[in-house]
């Protein structure tokens, strides 16, 4: 796992991942891709971790993916485009598969893939500056990949209009759709995000854990099967504390 894409540092039962390409406001190559990956799931098997702040170096979060890579491109290259593709659908994929929360620490810019990233966490935070938005359409091409979970994020009407305008919110607005849990002065982003990581790092894991399990499989279910995993997880929990 490369050190200079993708810095780490834990506070107590909380780990940050930075991801390290300032100089391209965090743009997504594969390099950081495959880095971020790697990070996510090492922190996820790590029983020192709780949760995890995922935030970006210096003054932009990510600017989503890099299209430097992609301009020596030729036709015959259809397994390197494939390659990509995938490591782009696992990045976004793996928040929810995961077993640790992640909280996003986003400022400056959070586009295309990158506020697919923030988007993607289970919660954000974000400075007075931060702007998100999904700018592929004004580049001639589409956000794919990022539209499924933008719509679970915003609802169809306002994540219609992200898409196909390609106009960047703020944060404020961000917050009035849902989008980030709260919005606050950009010196104090770091602070407020490892705090709030560090209160839910304080409770039981197994329970932390399990709620996030349980999120995410039930989030998208029709209410039955949803109250149904309810239901044997509720017993699962009862019955590990029976045995303590």
């Amino acid at each position: 796992m490369s050190e200079e894409v993708m810095l780490t540092e834990d506070r107590g039962r909380v780990r940050i991942l930075t991801m390290n390409r300032p100089e391209k406001l965090n743009a997504l190559n594969t390099a950081l891709t495959e880095a971020l990956l790697a990070w996510l799931r090492q922190s996820d098997r790590d029983d020192s971790v709780s949760v995890i702040v995922l935030t970006g170096a210096g003054r932009a979060f990510c600017a989503g993916a890099d299209i430097g890579e992609f301009k020596d491109l030729t036709p015959d290259q259809t397994a390197r485009v494939e390659h990509r593709a995938q490591l782009t659908m696992q990045s976004h994929h793996v928040f929810s598969q995961i077993r640790k929360p992640v909280i996003a620490a986003v400022r400056g810019a959070a586009m295309g893939g990158g506020a697919g990233l923030a988007l993607a966490s289970d919660m954000v935070v974000a400075s007075e500056n931060m702007k998100l938005g999904y700018p592929e359409i004004k580049h001639g091409i589409l956000p794919a990949i990022v539209i499924t979970n933008l719509v679970r994020q915003v609802g169809r009407k306002a994540a219609f209009e992200l898409v196909t305008k390609g106009d960047p919110i703020t944060a404020a607005r961000a917050y009035e759709l849902g989008a980030v849990n709260k919005v606050v002065p950009d010196a104090n982003l770091m602070d407020e995000a490892v705090a709030l990581a560090q209160s839910l790092a304080a409770y039981n894991p197994e329970a932390l854990f399990a709620i996030k399990q349980l999120f995410h499989k039930v989030v998208d279910l029709p209410l039955a099967q949803g109250l149904e995993e309810g239901r044997k997880a509720n017993v699962a929990m009862r019955a590990m504390h029976a045995k303590k």
